[in-house]
């Protein structure tokens, strides 16, 4: 089995749509992604990733099945260094969450004061669990760190989505932290990540990443990859972003 997980193209927060970068993304993912041979295709409810969806959609003669775990993980915390609002669960500083050991266990992660505050660990328990139901309908049954294969194929599903929840899907597939991916990935807009079952003994699957966010079709069209998802590569530079 395949799964393709897409993030969606450059954003127009203000209006949960694309910007006209955004649909020239999308443009250039749908002529890659349409060649594919896709058993089905899901969606985030929200709408720059279902913009995203529409141009591969309409190209395919398909439709997409929408669903809600997709959308972007909403789980604010309060940020240690942030006293005046909550900010995004996946967004702290280095030097605030790097040192702590709870944070690289897959399994306790959430137990940091920060997050057990909040809804966190409800949020991303709905979420694996309900990936797993998506991935049990397909044949493989999450069984302790590993899949039980119940019918092995090698169907291709793509799941249009966002970031943070990207990094939660492969979180529960890596038995990693989810803090690890989302302070040392970065899935640029449109791009594409590839995750592929190995079945080395019958009836025992693992999954294995062929490709992170990957944005080959973006060069092939002579498109700039977004900055989005990225911070300052140096302190210097005041013409990226810094938070």
């Amino acid at each position: 089995m395949k799964i393709i997980i897409i993030r969606h193209g450059d954003p127009d927060y203000e209006h949960d749509s694309l910007t006209p970068k955004g649909w020239r993304e999308a443009e250039l993912l749908s002529d890659r992604v349409s060649r594919m041979d896709v058993t089905q295709f899901y969606v985030s409810p929200l709408g720059r990733a279902k913009d995203t969806a529409s141009l591969t959609l309409k190209k395919m003669n398909r439709t997409a099945i929408e669903c809600e775990w997709l959308r972007e993980f909403d789980a604010p915390i309060w940020r240690p260094d942030v006293t005046d609002q909550k900010k995004n669960t996946w967004d702290w500083l280095p030097q605030d969450w790097a040192e702590e050991p709870l944070f690289y266990d897959c399994e306790r992660w959430t137990q940091h004061p920060v997050m057990a505050q909040d809804n966190v660990k409800a949020q991303y328990d709905w979420v694996i669990h309900s990936f797993d139901e998506l991935l049990a309908s397909y044949g493989y049954v999450r069984d302790g760190h590993v899949y039980r294969v119940e019918r092995a194929n090698r169907d291709t599903i793509v799941l249009f989505c966002h970031f943070g929840v990207e990094c939660v899907l492969l979180s529960r597939l890596f038995d990693a932290s989810p803090m690890v991916l989302w302070h040392h990935t970065c899935a640029a807009p449109t791009s594409v990540t590839t995750v592929v079952t190995e079945e080395r003994r019958e009836g025992i699957a693992s999954f294995r990443m062929t490709g992170f966010g990957d944005t080959s079709h973006l060069y092939a069209g002579d498109e700039e990859v977004s900055f989005q998802a990225r911070f300052c590569e140096t302190f210097d530079d005041m013409t990226e972003r810094h938070d």
